[in-house]
């Protein structure tokens, strides 16, 4: 019986010996062919075409109304407590993130903070995508509670009455109204869940009220200009690409190590992450279910089911009144996304300097890369809704040769 255990275990330790070194055998990186050369400069800033145009903003490409977004973006007095702006949690630093598990102005907001490099790009805004254009963005977190937790008669008034930015704002958009008379324009109002404030913009007569609107929508689509100027820089990444479509092998090799060339044939091959992070921003603009656990004491999120319900009954989405398009094309929102399959999915983000804007996720649940990809590697049940994802059953060497990859994704700070 001993001398039986005795050979068990010795062929044990065999097999667990010649694992380990299958598992961390010496590998090396296949030349790419001519499919793979036509991913990578897919993936290519090289291929990122010009900004698409926005019809419902009419000031979007104006150099002007970008200096006064700019201005408005940093501005803290739009607040309610003359302490919070955009850039309080979209920090230029941190690539217009702040580094949070979720954002924090006012109050702790209910998820983590996207960056707005390249978000111009993107048809939807927000993790659940409830806002269908960068000014429609622009606009929700001056009347969040837990952001600026301002409202949008102060806002107009702000902005049509302080010097600089009424010369500015009459400049693109004409004369701007006169808010003097409060019995007509309160000191606060606005539609929102604060019953003083709702009940001061249920008092105002229909006139009144789309007065206001008109100036917090072209309020709105100034932050819109400058944030359409916030975009990609080249990254070592792209360089490499630079040198694969040169067939300059020598680069190639001065770029890139054996590490990151494995890490990036994983990328756009077994690991399969292409499947959702393609194009040259590295994202589908798509929502996926990926199962990511919610954070102990939040409820499971239920990401794109609500937002799809939200941005098609906002009243500044691209169908509305205060859309600047007289023809009101609207494909995205008009034949958008709905069904069961959208509970608990979330926007893709970009990967493009995803070093600089940890923790990750939705709701900042996970803190490192290694654990991102220790989690896409396990793919496990989701808690409400259904996880696409499927296990990859990637090795600790290869996941480490894909992280080794993704930290080649850094550029230099957007500003």
């Amino acid at each position: 019986m001993r001398r039986r255990l005795l050979n068990l275990l010795v062929l044990l330790l065999i097999a667990v010996a010649a694992y380990f070194a299958w598992v961390y055998r010496p590998v090396s990186p296949e030349p790419w062919s001519d499919d793979d050369k036509a991913v990578l400069q897919s993936m290519w800033i090289g291929s990122l075409p010009p900004l698409p145009v926005d019809p419902s903003n009419a000031v979007a490409n104006d150099a002007e109304a970008a200096i006064m977004g700019n201005r408005l973006f940093f501005d803290t007095r739009m607040s309610a407590n003359g302490e919070v702006s955009c850039a309080t949690c979209h920090l230029p630093d941190l690539e217009f993130t702040d580094g949070l598990q979720k954002g924090r102005g006012i109050g702790v907001s209910k998820r983590n903070t996207r960056s707005i490099v390249g978000a111009a790009y993107s048809p939807w805004s927000y993790w659940d995508g409830r806002r269908d254009s960068l000014w429609s963005q622009a606009l929700s977190p001056l009347e969040d509670a837990n952001e600026h937790g301002s409202n949008r008669m102060h806002v107009a008034r702000f902005v049509t009455t302080e010097a600089t930015y009424r010369e500015i704002y009459e400049a693109l958009f004409g004369p701007a109204p006169d808010f003097s008379d409060e019995s007509r324009f309160p000191a606060a109002a606005a539609p929102v869940a604060d019953p003083d404030l709702a009940h001061a913009w249920a008092s105002m007569n229909d006139v009144d009220r789309k007065t206001v609107n008109r100036v917090y929508s072209n309020i709105g689509k100034a932050i819109a200009a400058f944030e359409r100027t916030v975009l990609p820089e080249r990254t070592r990444f792209d360089a490499y690409v630079d040198a694969v479509l040169d067939d300059d092998e020598q680069e190639q090799s001065a770029l890139f190590s054996k590490d990151e060339i494995l890490g990036l044939q994983l990328f756009i091959g077994e690991a399969r992450c292409t499947e959702c992070h393609n194009g040259p921003l590295l994202t589908n603009h798509e929502f996926h279910n990926t199962a990511i656990l919610a954070i102990p004491g939040d409820v499971p999120d239920r990401g794109r089911i609500d937002g799809v319900r939200e941005v098609l009954e906002n009243e500044f989405n691209c169908l509305g009144e205060y859309s600047d398009d007289p023809v009101r094309q609207c494909p995205e929102l008009t034949y958008v996304r709905t069904g069961p399959e959208l509970i608990g999915a979330t926007r893709t983000p970009s990967l493009r300097n995803l070093a600089r804007t940890s923790p990750y996720m939705h709701k900042g649940q996970i803190e490192t890369l290694t654990e991102v990809l220790e989690h896409y590697n396990r793919a496990p049940d989701a808690m409400i809704g259904h996880n696409e994802a499927t296990p990859l059953g990637l090795t600790r060497p290869q996941l480490n040769r894909l992280e080794a990859f993704l930290q080649t994704l850094a550029a230099p700070s957007a500003r």
